[in-house]
């Protein structure tokens, strides 16, 4: 799971990015928000919010639902000639 620093990308369309990916793995692991809850040990509420692109999330519980799909936040190398300063 790669959401780069990339300019043209701000922090809203970054979070859209990554509530669209765990909707779609959840959906293609045939599960409800419910089951997804539970199987990543968060509450249903986070499961929401995640989906839909809330600003303001724990990164170790959004990691433990990306590890139930072998992922998980983290720093990514960005493109030297891409970076805002």
């Amino acid at each position: 799971m790669y959401i780069c620093s990339i300019k043209g990308i701000d922090m809203q369309e970054k979070l859209t990015l990554l509530s669209r990916h765990i909707k779609l793995k959840r959906k293609q692991n045939k599960l409800t928000q419910p089951e997804l809850a539970l199987k990543a040990g968060v509450g249903l509420r986070f499961v929401r919010d995640l989906e839909q692109g809330k600003n303001s999330l724990r990164m170790d519980k959004v990691n433990d639902v990306l590890r139930l799909f072998g992922e998980e936040l983290g720093p990514v190398p960005l493109d030297r000639d891409k970076l805002l300063y």
